[in-house]
C-alpha cells in the first residue's frame, strides 16, 4: 500500500511546487493593473515606450481591458476593482449597436458577461444580449460567414472578407442562445464555424487568416491575409485565436469534429513552437530564428490549451495540454513580463501587426489572456465561471 502512495503524493507536491511562480505572477499582475486603472483616461490598445496608446470608444480591444478588471475582481474579490469594471463596462454599453465591427463578442463577452457571470447582476445581459442581435446582421448567409470589414454598405470586397479572428466573436452568440432560448444566433455561429473549417483550416491544420468570397452568391474566392505573412502562412495569434475558438464551439455544441478540430490545431502549434514555447509573429517567417516574437500569441495559446483541457474528455490529452499550457505561461512570466521595463503592459515582446510595422510593444489582449491563464492555472473551480 504505502509503494502505491507514496510516488502519488510525491508527485502532487511536485506539481504544487512547479506552480508557486503563478502567485507570484498574479501578485504582479493584479498591482499592474490597479496601477494603470488610477492612470487610464481611455481604452489601452498597444503600448509605445512607456505609455499606452489609447483608442477612445473601445474599438475591438475595449473589452480586454474591462476583462482584466474582471478577473482582477474574480482573484481578489476587491470591491474598487468590480466598480471599476461597472465603470468601463458602462462606457462600451453604446456599441451594442454597433453594425461596423465583427468584434461584439469580444467588447460585450469580456465586459459584460463574464460581469454578469461573476458578479450574479442581470442588468449587465441587456446590452450583451443586443449586441448579439447586432452582430447578426453581420452574418452572410449565402456564404455562412460574418463579414469582417467595414460597414454593412461596405464595397464587396469588404463584405465578402472573413477572418479567423471571428471564431472568438462566436461565443457569444452561443451565450445568447442559450439565455434568449433561440437557436437562430448558434445556427449563424455554427455555420460560420464550418465555413472557417472548410476552408481556412488546411489539411495539415495549420490555418489562413482570411477567406475572400463574392458576398452575393457566398462563392469561396481565395485566401488571404492582414496581418500574417502571406495567404499560403500561418499566422501564429490568427492559429490561437483557431485553437481557442473551435474549443468553445466544442463547447457549446458537443460536436466531436470541433473536438477533434481543437485538438489537432494544437497539435500543429504545440509542433512549430520554438525552444521557449513562445511563438513568432508567423510560422512560416523566413527570418526565423531572427524575427519578432508575438507574446499576446502565446498567452492566448496558454489559455486556450487550458480552457480545452477542462473540456477534454480524454485525460492524457487533457494533462498534455495542461503541462504544456503551464510551462508557455511560465516562460511568459520569467522572459516577457515588463518587471525590468518601463511598459506600462503585463507582457512585452508583442507583435500587433508585422506588416503594418507594428511590433515588439505590449498589447492589452495579450495581457488579459496571461491572467486568464494564470487564474486557470490557480483555481481551474473559479475560472469556470469565466465563460
Amino acid at each position: 500500500m504505502s509503494d502505491q502512495v507514496v510516488p502519488s503524493e510525491t508527485n502532487a507536491a511536485s506539481k504544487v511546487d512547479e506552480r508557486q511562480w503563478v502567485p507570484r505572477a498574479l501578485a504582479f499582475s493584479i498591482g499592474r493593473i490597479s496601477q494603470n486603472m488610477i492612470r487610464l483616461p481611455h481604452f489601452p490598445e498597444y503600448t509605445r515606450g512607456d505609455r499606452w496608446v489609447f483608442v477612445k470608444d473601445g474599438g475591438w480591444v475595449g473589452g480586454h481591458w474591462v476583462g482584466l478588471l474582471w478577473l482582477a475582481f474574480a482573484y481578489t474579490r476587491d470591491r474598487e476593482m468590480e466598480r471599476q469594471a461597472r465603470k468601463w463596462a458602462a462606457r462600451l454599453s453604446a456599441r451594442q449597436s454597433d453594425t461596423t465591427t465583427h468584434d461584439l463578442g469580444f467588447l460585450f463577452e469580456l465586459s459584460h458577461v463574464l460581469g454578469a457571470n461573476l458578479t450574479g447582476d442581470e442588468a449587465l445581459k441587456g446590452p450583451a444580449l443586443q449586441a448579439a442581435r447586432t452582430l447578426t446582421r453581420r452574418f452572410n448567409r449565402q456564404g455562412g460567414f460574418f463579414q469582417a470589414w467595414g460597414g454593412l454598405d461596405a464595397s464587396a470586397a469588404q463584405r465578402g472578407g472573413a477572418i479567423i479572428d471571428t471564431m472568438m466573436n462566436l461565443d457569444l452568440l452561443f451565450w445568447a442562445s442559450r439565455e434568449a432560448a433561440d437557436s437562430y444566433f448558434a445556427e449563424q455561429a455554427l455555420a460560420h464555424a464550418r465555413t472557417c473549417l472548410r476552408h481556412q483550416v488546411r489539411p495539415d491544420f495549420s490555418t489562413a487568416h482570411g477567406a475572400d468570397f463574392d458576398p452575393e452568391t457566398g462563392e469561396f474566392i481565395k485566401l488571404s491575409t492582414y496581418q500574417g505573412l502571406s495567404a499560403a502562412s500561418c499566422w501564429s495569434r490568427g492559429h490561437a485565436w483557431a485553437v481557442y475558438g473551435f474549443a468553445d464551439c466544442y463547447r457549446a455544441t458537443k460536436d466531436s469534429l470541433f473536438l477533434a478540430t481543437a485538438r489537432s490545431l494544437a497539435e500543429h502549434a504545440l509542433g512549430r513552437l520554438p525552444e521557449d514555447l513562445i511563438p513568432y509573429w508567423d510560422y512560416d517567417s523566413p527570418l526565423i530564428p531572427h524575427d519578432v516574437r508575438d507574446s499576446s500569441a502565446a498567452a492566448i495559446l496558454g489559455s486556450g490549451l487550458l480552457y480545452l483541457a477542462a473540456l477534454e474528455p480524454d485525460s492524457a490529452l487533457a494533462e498534455r495540454w495542461t503541462c504544456t499550457a503551464g510551462k508557455i505561461l511560465r516562460s511568459l512570466w520569467e522572459n516577457y513580463t515588463s518587471r525590468a521595463s518601463l511598459e506600462p503592459s503585463l507582457l512585452i515582446h508583442a507583435t500587433r501587426s508585422k506588416p503594418e510595422g507594428f511590433m515588439d510593444h505590449g498589447l492589452i489582449y495579450g495581457d488579459y489572456y496571461f491572467v486568464e491563464g494564470l487564474l486557470r492555472l490557480s483555481d481551474p473551480v473559479m475560472a469556470s465561471n469565466l465563460h
